[in-house]
């Protein structure tokens, strides 16, 4: 069993939690109660960033103690919105939110997932038509390799984990929001995944 933090108790860190708990691991989400991510932080050895990507880096970087030799799971984008709420543009352009959050926390191993899907495919991937991918980036491997087995508990085959590399790969996977927009506007809310077909 592994102690697990979730920073964003919303519908992503929500749902996450749900299936982790479910998976036997030991959950905290941390909520905005005042020090209450960074207790959560503190008693973990992975912990999920599920807060909103544009606010992320100022969240975080005030846990630089806390997430000392930690693995730090990011699954948002950075983005502005548009009038609809809906992500419009990238806030890190020619970077990454989990770019950022690596330069700004070196002792800290950030990785990358889950983050080119709606959120209920990030916990029952099987539920969609076709196989679909989830990517990994990160610098380090064996937080890569933690990070992986965890995506298995989360019912993802090992054939869909793609790992694309360094933590410079994410910038790709984060653009890939813009698609999500256009998705929802022609589709609905109807869950998907990016994936590439082979």
């Amino acid at each position: 069993m592994t102690t697990i933090a979730i920073l964003g108790s919303g519908r992503v860190g929500g749902n996450l939690a749900t299936a982790l708990t479910r998976a036997g691991h030991r959950v905290l989400v941390a909520d905005r109660t005042p020090g209450a991510a960074a207790d959560a932080a503190r008693a973990a050895r992975i912990v999920i960033n599920a807060t909103p990507g544009a606010g992320s880096l100022d969240r975080l970087t005030a846990l630089r103690e806390e997430l000392l030799d930690k693995i730090l799971v990011d699954v948002s984008n950075a983005t502005t919105d548009g009038p609809d709420g809906l992500p419009a543009d990238l806030l890190y352009p020619g970077s990454s939110l989990a770019e950022q959050l690596q330069r700004a926390l070196p002792a800290t191993r950030v990785v990358k997932t889950l983050n080119t899907m709606l959120y209920p495919v990030m916990t029952a991937p099987a539920t969609l038509d076709q196989a679909p991918d989830v990517f990994l980036s990160g610098d380090d491997p064996q937080a890569k390799g933690t990070v992986h087995d965890m995506l298995t508990e989360l019912g993802w085959h090992p054939d869909w984990i793609t790992d694309l590399g360094g933590i410079e790969t994410a910038r790709a996977t984060e653009a890939a929001v813009l698609f999500v927009p256009h998705v929802i506007r022609s589709s609905g809310f109807t869950p998907f995944a990016i994936s590439i077909a082979r």
